[in-house]
């Protein structure tokens, strides 16, 4: 089942590129939820764990690439809102591979939980910066 998914209503920004993205990020989320919550092997976990984290980074880069080439004026506390994820994220990662923790429910429920809040506070405030 699903942890989070992706509509216009909760999590649309009027920005294509951002939208799309989270649509990509929500898929892989969900995918290393259902294999972290299925019992799946802890080998497959963590390449999907690694290549989920991956994306965010890359996402996140992309989103302070735009925002930056518009001169938009909430860059540094959008971007210091990514690297907050980003920590725990890397921290988790690193947690994981040395045995020290799982990825668990409660983990997707905190990365759900910063998207639920992020998104619609954060991301949805840089459309008209973007979208000129």
């Amino acid at each position: 089942m699903a942890l989070i998914t992706w509509n216009a209503a909760d999590y649309g920004t009027n920005v294509t590129f951002a939208d799309n993205e989270h649509k990509i990020l929500f898929d892989k989320l969900n995918k290393l939820y259902d294999l972290a919550t299925g019992g799946a092997e802890r080998g497959i976990i963590g390449a999907q764990l690694d290549d989920l984290i991956s994306y965010v980074v890359e996402h996140f880069a992309h989103e302070e690439q735009e925002m930056a080439a518009k001169n938009y004026a909430g860059l540094v506390v959008h971007k210091g809102e990514h690297d907050k994820l980003i920590a725990v994220c890397a921290d988790l990662q690193t947690k994981f591979h040395n045995s020290e923790v799982e990825v668990t429910e409660a983990a997707g429920q905190m990365v759900k939980g910063w998207l639920d809040y992020h998104i619609p506070t954060f991301d949805t405030a840089y459309a008209d910066a973007l979208n000129s």
